[in-house]
Parts: C-alpha cells; structure tokens; sequence
C-alpha cells in the first residue's frame, strides 16, 4: 500500500496494491498494523457505514463536535464520487482549506480523514456505493455541518447546479465564518 500525506497534515490518500488476474481482483482494504505503520496514526475504528446513491446526490459537509469528532477512511465500492474534506482545526496552518480527491471502484482509493475535519462528497455515477469506517459511533446531538457551496471554500462539485440534490437538512447548514471554534 502507499500512503500519501496531502497538503491538510494528517489527511492522507491510500493507494492499496492490487493483484489482478483474469479471475478478477483482490486487494486488503485495510491492515490496521500497516495503516499505523505508514500513518502514525492510533485508530480504532468502531463502525462501518455504506450509502448507495445515483449521480447528483451532495452529502455533505458534515462533521461531529467535541468528543463525539469522527475520523474516518472512506472508498468507493462501485461507481465514483468526488469526495471532499475541509480542515475545521482552530489551531491548524491550513484550517477553511479543503482538499478533494475522485475515488473510484476503478482506482479504489481511499482518504483518510482525521477528526477535525468536516467532509462530504458528490456522487459522480449511477449506483454508487460508498463505504466508511468511523473511530467513533453517531452521536446526531453533535452533528453539525458546512453550507456545501459556501464561497468562501471554492469548491468545484464536478456537477452542474441543476444536477445537486440535497437532503433537507444539508440545505439548512451554516457557511464556515459562522461556525463555533
């Protein structure tokens, strides 16, 4: 596997090594001795999550507050999304920056996502499953979220502005200068 800081310290992209033959494929997904090893990072992760969804769908910006912060790794199963993480650490050199990555059934890459961070991702195919694993369990009294389309983050979804569908409660979130540090 290869492991790839990117410019938000402590989010890193996974690239796991693939043995394909005429059978198909086979790759470890994760290791948590190899995943410590090349990260530094302690993790225990405590619950996995999938979501199926169709192009257009915009899940996101959320995060977890205060002792309930999640990290999490996340792939794609099948199909593709761009997935995207803002760094919501007070103290960090990069904090409001956001970084983005497609992760694809084909490249079957994987981002990890330090606590701290808010993340969201926009499905780019139909019938797109998306996989996750959490180092903390759901607490919904935590919950809280950035504006997808806030201004200040520049973001680029990859989808046109009539294609996003959002749930109800993501439309309602707050743009990042109101957030609580």
């Amino acid at each position: 596997m290869q492991v790839i800081e990117t410019k938000l310290k402590g989010c890193f992209v996974i690239e796991p090594r693939v043995f394909g033959d005429e059978r198909g494929y086979f790759f470890e997904s994760f290791n948590k001795t190899s995943f410590q090893k090349l990260t530094g990072q302690e993790i225990d992760f405590v619950q996995d999550n999938e979501a199926y969804s169709n192009r257009g769908v915009l899940r996101g910006l959320h995060f977890q507050k205060g002792e309930h912060a999640q990290a999490k790794l996340v792939r794609v199963v099948k199909g593709k999304v761009l997935d995207v993480v803002v760094d919501l650490r007070p103290d960090s050199e990069t904090y409001g920056e956001h970084f983005s990555i497609v992760l694809s059934e084909e490249n079957k890459k994987q981002l990890f996502v330090p606590r701290g961070f808010a993340h969201g991702y926009s499905v780019l195919e139909n019938n797109t499953v998306f996989v996750y694993k959490c180092d903390n369990y759901y607490a919904p009294d935590t919950e809280s979220g950035i504006l997808y389309n806030d201004a200040s983050l520049q973001i680029d979804w990859m989808l046109e502005a009539h294609e996003i569908q959002l749930s109800d409660k993501d439309k309602k979130l707050k743009l990042i200068k109101e957030l609580e540090n």
